[in-house]
């Protein structure tokens, strides 16, 4: 029964690897991929300001029509050209400005809008972009996303978007790359009657038409595209009030009618997470856009202020643990995780998808620390631990810059553990929670590059980390500690290290625990038995020779 476990366990970790890197396995790149993910001469002039993005969602006929109005601040000598993305097949049907419809022009999934001279550096200016189409039907959401088009048990519709990696324009027309978000955004959504839609933000109201009505959902805080969402369906709603740190927080939760009991009794997970994680890594980023949990049909995403659940009212990952320990049927994984991206990828944002590892190795290693609060510090690591078996060191961590790619889906389970393994370096827990919470207060509401992670934990920690990066970041071996005893005498040193890696670790001789300092030269230490081995909380390998 045991083997039975643990093969299928690792059967759903390696399922959800693959899905992960479906969008991320390419060797080689094309100028579509140059355009969607560098900051191009027709992006760079123009600093985005404003979405309102007011468009109607046909369920019958799979069809969006609507608008986004962009406003926007002129930074720079403008080009030409303004670059707006909206991925085939939909299309742009007219962009305007000051009253006059503009030229546009195609190149695939990028569309390049001649621009009036009248655009002078320091000016805010808006243009409407309408558009409409069948957008890309989702195929494993939400790792090959796009639009989900379901059907509920009762047959109503179940709809739902999601758009990570593959981005925000398969569905809408938008500034499609990292380095820019909107510091403010509304969503207007037209559906038939009989049915709501949910975004991100809060509800400002609903109006009602002959067959349809229209839901207003404003957002006050900097939103990335992805983070944009619409959620269709039978909803009910309830809500409660949480004391935090900032205040009182509203948290919403939106579910299938007949789904409503179950979501009462499993949601009871995200006040727990909120309480866990505003210990860890400060307030919630977004008190002035609320707080909400939204059933999908799909497994779930980080979508901003309104993330989206679709654990089937489980424990677990679909009712299992990743790590093998028992730890992971303590919580919903999808409530601890896509909520735990509030503060590290929606608050903290990588200004390259190159540099996800910064959503992802942190709110993987955010899993852990919500043990650790609640069970305390041995579950915690117990869990990260058991999480490496899904590791495959495939490709280092960090992707290819410029060309919207991401690094190897190790950047969950060995981010996670490369964390952990610096928490037992830095060894003060208060300075290693002060950190955490740090960094989401010096990039509050910011894009970031992995070098700005890098030197602020550096600075931190007063430890010059530039060989730990380079090792769990950028390369794919794992430091080995090759190790023999002769003669009274440990010797030890490192293999499969990058340059000048010389971590020191925590080891138990003779039954005590001390540090030793390793590199890639042979070292020695008295040693009165065979008693030796490596403290786990270091993610290495150990070897006797």
């Amino acid at each position: 029964m045991i083997k039975k476990h643990i093969a299928l366990t690792f059967l759903l970790v390696s399922t959800l690897i693959v899905n992960a890197q479906l969008l991320q396995n390419k060797d080689s790149f094309t100028e579509q991929d140059t355009l969607r993910g560098s900051i191009t001469p027709e992006r760079e002039w123009w600093d985005l300001t404003y979405y309102h993005l007011d468009i109607e969602v046909q369920p019958e006929l799979k069809h969006i029509t609507g608008k986004n109005t962009i406003q926007y601040k002129v930074v720079s000598q403008p080009n030409e050209f303004m670059q707006i993305d909206l991925q085939q097949p939909m299309q742009i049907t007219k962009a305007v400005q000051d009253g006059k419809t503009l030229e546009v022009q195609v190149e695939g999934n990028a569309n390049f809008i001649l621009i009036p001279t009248n655009q002078n550096i320091g000016e805010l200016k808006t243009i409407e972009i309408y558009y409409d189409g069948y957008p890309r039907e989702a195929a494993n959401a939400p790792w090959d996303g796009g639009f989900s088009w379901k059907k509920d048990k009762n047959g109503k519709h179940f709809i739902a978007t999601s758009c990570q990696g593959l981005g925000a324009s398969v569905w809408w027309p938008n500034k499609d790359h990292m380095y820019d978000e909107a510091d403010s955004m509304d969503i207007s959504v037209t559906i038939p009657k009989g049915l709501m839609n949910v975004s991100n933000g809060r509800l400002k109201r609903i109006e009602e038409h002959d067959k349809t009505i229209t839901t207003h959902w404003t957002v006050k805080n900097p939103i990335n595209n992805y983070g944009v969402n619409v959620n269709i369906g039978d909803y009910v709603n309830f809500s409660e009030v949480y004391e935090g740190e900032k205040g009182q927080l509203d948290m919403d939760y939106w579910v299938l009618s007949y789904n409503l009991e179950k979501a009462k009794k499993q949601f009871k997970d995200a006040p727990k997470m909120m309480k866990a994680f505003e210990h860890w890594f400060g307030p919630y980023p977004f008190y002035e856009d609320s707080f909400k949990l939204v059933e999908v049909p799909y497994l779930g995403m980080e979508h901003q202020s309104s993330v989206t659940y679709g654990n089937r009212f489980k424990n677990g990952y679909l009712g299992r643990d990743l790590s093998g320990t028992g730890w992971g049927l303590k919580f919903d994984f999808i409530i601890i995780h896509e909520a735990g991206h509030e503060w590290f990828a929606n608050n903290i944002t990588n200004k390259d998808i190159a540099d996800m590892w910064i959503h992802e190795s942190f709110t993987a290693y955010s899993e852990s620390l919500f043990l650790e609060y609640y069970y305390g510090k041995k579950a915690g690591a117990e869990y990260v631990i058991g999480t490496r078996r899904s590791i495959m060191n495939d490709k280092p961590l960090i992707g290819a810059y410029n060309v919207n790619n991401e690094g190897s889906s190790d950047m969950y389970y060995k981010g996670a553990n490369m964390l952990h393994t610096l928490r037992q370096l830095v060894e003060d827990d208060i300075l290693w929670r002060n950190i955490l919470r740090g960094l989401n207060t010096q990039f509050y509401h910011q894009t970031v590059i992995t070098k700005q992670i890098e030197d602020y934990i550096s600075k931190m920690t007063k430890k010059d980390l530039t060989a730990f990066f380079n090792q769990y970041l950028r390369d794919t071996r794992i430091p080995t500690l090759e190790y023999k005893i002769e003669n009274g005498q440990l010797k030890f040193r490192y293999t499969n290290t990058v340059e000048d890696f010389d971590m020191p670790i925590e080891v138990e001789i003779d039954g005590k625990h001390e540090w030793i300092f390793p590199n890639s030269e042979w070292k020695t230490k008295p040693i009165k038995s065979e008693d030796f081995s490596v403290d786990k909380d270091f993610y290495i390998y150990s070897k006797k020779v």
